[in-house]
């Protein structure tokens, strides 16, 4: 590639798919990183640590004014001021060197996109060999362009953002710019909003914020999730084949895509012990973000001093146990994964179709009001279809094509604790990993069903069905009430969890189906 002039970026040096040692090398050269004693880069991500979903914005225009769910989430903004943003970005990369990759996100060819990305840092095109799938199609048209300058900062009153930060979306001229911040997961959930609304809306096909793998008998199970429940490591399961591990499609043939050709995954309290495929798939190529190194090169991964968020990204391939293409068929078992720190969930329930929409527009997980335990009380998190922030049409569009395809597939669905148990946050325990693991391998082999057949118990307040067996589990952990001592608080902490979800389904009783609504709680 000899010219970025097509997007008014004048005269800067490109360098065109550069491997990953030479990204390391520019990095490290550039002071913007150091190596760990493994020989993997390491950087920080500067103020942001995170995503910044308050500013991220959709230029609303002819193809999104009628479709896009617009509020807090999706903030409409004006061709016009995307124009100067536009103008105003190119003009700070000419001159500059920067760093360009031609790339493809999903597996399955005929909904692909090739997405051409213009990066100021070279960690950040690493980050996008990584995690985008390694195709250059360089015989292809380019479908969609990411523009990412972190040193380029907006200014609110000229450009319409709120903040110097920003990540906006125009399908219209198919472009991305970020700008304000050097967070990578800008980039990869950039695309992924691009497809979810592209996909539903021209593809009938349900994009989901989930991980996926498949058995030796090619049955494929979903893993639906926010941050923290335990999507990835789930998701990597001695036995079965991993897909992938964040964002994936199902479509009219039922087949499950992967988006991405990488995996981004936390690694606070990251160990060998606990979860072996991740922590030895941080090697060479791999991309550390925000975490402690000493002065030796280990990294202390649980140290937090920098954010909880601390993140590997790394080629799917450095797992083992992956399924090569990135695609499943024949999806039997999906699980909704939710880390309740009010300690009241199941630790797996099955849910109808009706509960299973409810759950999934819910999107229920916790969050820590703060870091002295017995003191502050947790905070519940909605975020609708486990990803809202990513979901430009309106909720109930992902969850009348999950529900259609669930009844067209005899797919079971579960729903999955794997936060407190015994008692909230601070006084209960988080529930341990092989027992959440026993579960779902039960629920994947059918062993879950055979053994309980005619014997689920209807859960009093949630009405979904319990489990009171499962092969390597206490049969006491699959009941909450019985393993809570103090069963006046645990009335009281179920009654707070269910005003919570009554409250946060009441903006969507408009919208959804009887069925649908019925699936909550009493």
């Amino acid at each position: 590639m000899k010219t970025l002039d097509q997007y008014n970026i004048i005269d800067s040096k490109i360098n065109y798919n550069l491997s990953p040692e030479d990204l390391y090398k520019d990095t490290i050269n550039n002071k913007m990183g150091v190596l760990t004693d493994s020989g993997v880069l390491s950087v920080n991500t500067g103020k942001f640590t995170g995503r910044s979903p308050k500013d991220r914005y959709i230029v609303e225009d002819e193809i999104t004014q009628d479709k896009v769910w617009w509020g807090e989430i999706n903030k409409p903004f004006s061709e016009q001021n995307f124009d100067l943003l536009q103008k105003d970005i190119t003009s700070y990369l000419s001159g500059k060197e920067v760093y360009v990759r031609d790339s493809q996100a999903c597996a399955l060819d005929a909904p692909s996109i090739k997405v051409r990305t213009i990066c100021e840092l070279p960690w950040n095109d690493l980050f996008v060999y990584n995690m985008f799938i390694r195709n250059s199609n360089e015989n292809r048209e380019v479908d969609w362009s990411i523009i990412s300058a972190p040193g380029f900062f907006s200014n609110p009153q000229t450009h319409g953002t709120d903040s110097k930060n920003f990540a906006v979306i125009n399908f219209s001229k198919k472009i991305i710019l970020i700008g304000g911040t050097a967070y990578t997961g800008e980039i990869k959930k950039g695309i992924f909003s691009v497809l979810n609304f592209i996909l539903p809306t021209y593809k009938n096909i349900l994009p989901m914020h989930c991980s996926a793998n498949i058995g030796d008998s090619g049955d494929t199970s979903i893993f639906f999730g926010l941050s923290g429940t335990g999507k990835t490591t789930l998701s990597t399961e001695e036995g079965r084949k991993l897909i992938g591990d964040d964002e994936h499609g199902w479509d009219e043939n039922n087949n499950i895509f992967n988006f991405e050709g990488g995996c981004y995954a936390k690694v606070i309290n990251l160990s060998r012990e606990k979860e072996p495929d991740i922590f030895d798939a941080i090697k060479p190529c791999a991309l550390l973000e925000n975490v402690i190194i000493s002065s030796d090169g280990k990294v202390d991964f649980n140290d937090s001093s920098i954010t909880q968020n601390s993140r590997v990204s790394y080629p799917i391939h450095h797992i083992k146990n992956i399924i090569s293409p990135s695609l499943g068929k024949n999806p039997k078992n999906i699980f909704f994964l939710t880390a309740d720190a009010f300690g009241v969930l199941p630790p797996i329930s099955k849910l109808s179709p009706g509960q299973a929409a409810y759950h999934f527009i819910s999107g229920y997980t916790s969050k820590l009001a703060g870091t002295e335990v017995g003191i502050n009380d947790p905070i519940p998190n909605f975020s609708t279809c486990f990803g809202a922030p990513f979901m430009p049409l309106h909720p109930t569009v992902y969850a009348d094509m999950l529900i259609d395809k669930m009844n067209k597939c005899d797919v079971n669905i579960w729903l999955v604790n794997t936060g407190w148990v015994g008692g909230p946050f601070g006084i209960g325990n988080r529930i341990q990993l092989k027992y959440t693991r026993a579960m779902i391998s039960a629920a994947n082999t059918g062993e879950l069903d055979k053994l309980n057949k005619g014997s689920y118990k209807i859960h009093p307040t949630f009405k979904v069905n319990v489990p009171v067996t499962c092969p390597n589990v206490p049969d006491e952990m699959l009941d909450q009430e019985m393993i809570w001592r103090d069963k006046e608080l645990f009335e009281k902490k179920q009654k707070q969890l269910v005003s919570y979800f009554k409250d946060n389904f009441s903006k969507f009783k408009d919208f959804a189906s009887d069925e649908t609504t019925q699936g909550g709680p009493l």
